[in-house]
Parts: structure tokens; C-alpha cells; sequence
């Protein structure tokens, strides 16, 4: 991995966890200070960044973390339902044995790991969000298009920015129960009923985008421009 790599990767995971907050500035010493890195590698970074849409650069101000907005939010939500559910139909018609058994091997890894994040604590949440992304990509691990997959990735970064407060705040929890949800679009998947699979698909991410909106709307008086 280059230098560029490495400063991309963890400017990314800092961004989406909130250690770089929205619409903060992102000035090449401090950042330099941070990462003990260079400028060259950085700044090739930001570019990456910006063109995935994490990263904003304006004239006289430089690199900024992009805003956040509930808007934003509905518009990726819908894309990747777009994607993802033709990418879940696909492997569930070309999926074999060993796509069903990492779907069940990664919804009980999930699940043991949501029974952990009771406690708060931090690294047991974050490794629930590991094993909560692996769940999802295993659903689509058979579509049999790599750009799909990478359509999935860089949709799930871009949603996890909205996600990971209300996972800090436990507010994901309210009312829903994502372990059920995540059950049965597994058993949908498995048993090949593509269309309740990707009804149930699409209608998780709702909820959750529904979720976040009226966490927002409560928290700020339904401001739509967050950070």
C-alpha cells in the first residue's frame, strides 16, 4: 500500500467516524501533524476524497469535510437501494452453497456482536458496524459485477457518515428490531424469493433513513444542512 493509499484509507475512516467534523477545515499541517505524513500523499488523498464526495474544495479556504444534509442523505439512501436491490436479485439467482453459508455465517456473527453493544463500548460498536458491513456485502457477493460491488462500497461510506451517531446514540434501537430485519432478509435470500428479499432490503433502509431524518428533525428543529 502507498503512502496515498494509506492517507486516503485513514482520512476516510476519520471522516466517516466524525473525528474530522462537517465543514471543518482540513489544513495540510495540521493533517501532516496528525498522520506523520507528508503533503504530497495527503493532498492526493483529498483529491480522492473529494471526487467520492467526502471532501469539498473551495477557492482561498482549501480542502473541507463535506457537508452533511438530510437531502443528501434521502438521495444516496435511494441509489443504493436502486443498486443494491438488482445486485441482491443477481445473487440470488447465481448464488450457490458457499453464498448461502457465508450470508448465515456473517448474520451470526452479527448478531452475537448486537447482543455485545449493550455495553457501549466503543471498539465493541465499531466492530459491530465491521460485521454489519460484511452482512451487507455478503447478500450481494454473487451479483457477479465488480462494479456493482464497488458501487456498494463507496454508497455504504457515504451512508455510515449519517448512520454512526444515531449507532453512538443507541437511537437505531428505538422501536426497531434491526437483528429481526437482518434475519429475515437472510432467510428471504436463502430460501431464492427474490422479490420479498429485496422488499425487505429496500424497506431496512428506509427505516433507517427515516430513522435519522426525525432523530435530526428532533435534535435540531428540522434543519436540513447538519454540521
Amino acid at each position: 500500500m502507498t503512502l496515498a493509499e494509506k492517507a486516503y484509507f485513514a482520512l476516510r475512516h476519520d471522516i466517516v467516524r466524525g473525528t474530522w467534523m462537517p465543514k471543518q477545515a482540513l489544513k495540510m499541517a495540521v493533517l501532516s501533524k496528525h498522520y506523520t505524513m507528508g503533503f504530497s500523499p495527503l493532498r492526493e488523498a483529498l483529491s480522492r476524497l473529494q471526487a467520492e464526495g467526502l471532501v469539498s474544495l473551495a477557492p482561498l479556504r482549501g480542502f473541507t469535510v463535506a457537508p452533511l444534509s438530510i437531502d443528501e442523505m434521502w438521495d444516496t439512501v435511494n441509489l443504493r437501494i436502486l443498486i443494491e436491490t438488482e445486485a441482491f436479485r443477481l445473487s440470488i439467482k447465481n448464488g450457490h452453497d458457499t453464498w448461502e453459508a457465508g450470508i448465515v455465517s456473517a448474520l451470526h456473527a452479527l448478531t452475537l456482536q448486537s447482543q455485545r453493544a449493550a455495553t457501549n463500548d466503543d471498539d465493541v460498536l465499531w466492530e459491530l458496524e465491521r460485521r454489519h458491513h460484511a452482512f451487507h456485502k455478503q447478500l450481494i457477493s454473487a451479483c457477479g459485477s465488480p462494479r456493482m460491488i464497488d458501487y456498494f462500497e463507496r454508497l455504504y461510506v457515504d451512508t455510515e457518515r449519517y448512520r454512526i451517531p444515531l449507532l453512538l446514540s443507541g437511537g437505531s434501537a428505538k422501536k426497531r428490531n434491526i437483528q429481526a430485519e437482518h434475519s429475515q432478509i437472510a432467510e428471504a435470500a436463502i430460501a431464492r424469493k427474490a422479490d420479498v428479499a429485496c422488499k425487505l432490503l429496500a424497506e431496512h433502509y428506509r427505516l433507517t433513513a427515516e430513522t435519522i431524518e426525525r432523530q435530526e428533525a428532533e435534535n435540531s428543529g428540522k434543519i436540513k444542512a447538519l454540521g
